[in-house]
């Protein structure tokens, strides 16, 4: 019989199964739309589906065929554990990077899988190429389908050396990943006025799932090595996990939307520091712009009602603020040397005018890009003016004009009528559940309680 069908060959053939045609459709899919975080992810599924086929063809007899099927499980590389870190963490940056594609100096991340590749190469080419093809002799081991060289492989720690690197590079991987995940929290936080869909959730919970599984396959080993040999069916355990996994990894990659929008990420070195540009009084002054009414040149706090308390000095309340729309994005120049302080503030007070005259919180999907375009400025200064002139980070400060929005729309008899979710939609949000969690998050009750106090 070509494959044994039993408890423990038939419970992992499912998963097998799914993770090569599952790679095989983000492989098509990556083609198809260019979306290299596919690519990465196929390569994934197969590296799992490979290790669990181990097992899976064990337990359906082709160790026990003694004849090609058993050749094949001696040579064929199922443990792929040195490639596993380094094409997890490769996923996750083009997954939050479209821009990312693998260059030139990444490929020494796959140093020692490519090196462990090429051992078992050698083996496989003396045993079955030299040995068996080319002098024609017969296979030594396993009742004639193992070659001289893998034999003595087994007897030496080469295998157990790469497992134990192996485990230790996915956790190193994980690790990593899992702080440049937090890094891209915060990022999301500055940038991206929704991020319900761009958080990718699930992919922090497939990175705690691969350290767990890392580490139980760690314990199995460990046990086997120092305490008492595991049997094939006590280690089966270990390789259910994997199915799992593939199951989750599978599911996930498939409903995730990859252009939702134009993710940047690009995770920085711990001691980097990256360098705000303020722009200039001079250059502030010369370029064009709509100016508001003179009847609406007076401090902010006296003509726009209803803002996000943020502290503003003096020199704020005394600047007129010009409001600006669908105009080119200018740089500023480096900072004049004199009054920060004083520019922080008159930018402040320009883009608290302009959030209530302009709304773009009404777009769903704004983002600090678009709305630094609106004021004629970059992203660095607009995030500074956010963080340091208004104590917030973007998505929290956009959100908040959402939130007051959908109360005065709740407290007006005009919009009685309407359900939460179209308050939710008028005020810019994109749907009902990032509306909670917001409301939520800002007034410490959910949209419905408030609805009744209201």
């Amino acid at each position: 019989m070509f494959f044994g069908f039993n408890l423990y060959s038939g419970l992992l053939l499912p998963f097998f199964l799914q993770g090569v045609i599952v790679a095989a459709v983000l492989w098509a899919r990556r083609r198809r739309e260019d979306t290299a975080a596919d690519g990465w992810l196929a390569l994934l599924l197969l590296l799992f589906a490979m290790r669990l086929a181990q097992w899976m063809l064990g337990f359906a007899g082709w160790y026990d065929s003694h004849d090609a099927r058993t050749t094949f499980m001696f040579y064929w590389p199922f443990s792929n554990w040195l490639a596993v870190g380094p094409a997890l963490y490769f996923y996750f940056r083009s997954l939050t990077n479209q821009e990312f594609r693998l260059q030139r100096q990444h490929w020494w991340h796959f140093a020692p899988a490519l090196a462990f590749g090429a051992w078992l190469l050698v083996v496989f080419g003396y045993d079955i190429g030299w040995w068996h093809g080319v002098q024609g002799r017969p296979l030594p081991a396993h009742f004639g389908t193992k070659g001289p060289l893998a034999n003595w492989a087994d007897y030496q720690p080469i295998g157990l050396l790469a497992d134990t690197l192996g485990y230790l590079s996915v956790l190193a991987y994980a690790v990593h990943t899992l702080r440049a995940y937090r890094a891209y929290a915060r990022y999301l936080n500055d940038n991206f006025s929704d991020t319900e869909q761009l958080r990718f959730r699930w992919l922090r919970n497939v990175l705690m799932a691969v350290v767990v599984g890392t580490g139980v396959t760690l314990v199995f080993g460990l046990i086997n090595f120092f305490v008492v040999p595991l049997n094939y069916v006590q280690n089966w355990y270990d390789y259910l996990f994997t199915g799992l996994l593939i199951y989750y990894l599978s599911i996930s990659g498939l409903l995730t939307g990859y252009r939702l929008a134009a993710l940047r990420f690009q995770p920085a070195p711990a001691a980097e520091v990256s360098s705000v540009i303020l722009p200039s009084r001079v250059e502030a002054a010369e370029a064009p712009s709509t100016v508001a009414p003179a009847a609406d040149e007076r401090p902010v706090a006296a003509t726009v009602p209803n803002l996000p308390e943020v502290p503003v000095s003096s020199a704020a309340a005394a600047a007129t603020v010009p409001l600006v729309v669908d105009v080119p994005v200018q740089v500023p120049a480096e900072p004049a040397p004199a009054e920060p302080d004083a520019e922080l503030a008159r930018w402040t007070a320009r883009l608290l005018a302009h959030m209530q005259a302009a709304r773009p919180y009404l777009e769903p999907e704004l983002t600090l890009g678009e709305l630094a375009a609106q004021l004629r400025t970059n992203t660095s200064w607009l995030s500074r003016v956010i963080n340091s002139g208004c104590g917030q980070n973007f998505n929290d400060f956009v959100n908040e004009y959402r939130v007051r929005e959908a109360e005065r729309r709740l407290r007006d008899p005009q919009f009685r009528h309407y359900t939460l979710l179209a308050v939710a939609l008028e005020a810019g949000f994109n749907s009902k559940s990032t509306f909670n969690r917001v409301f939520k998050k800002l007034r410490g009750q959910t949209p419905s309680e408030a609805a009744r106090q209201l």
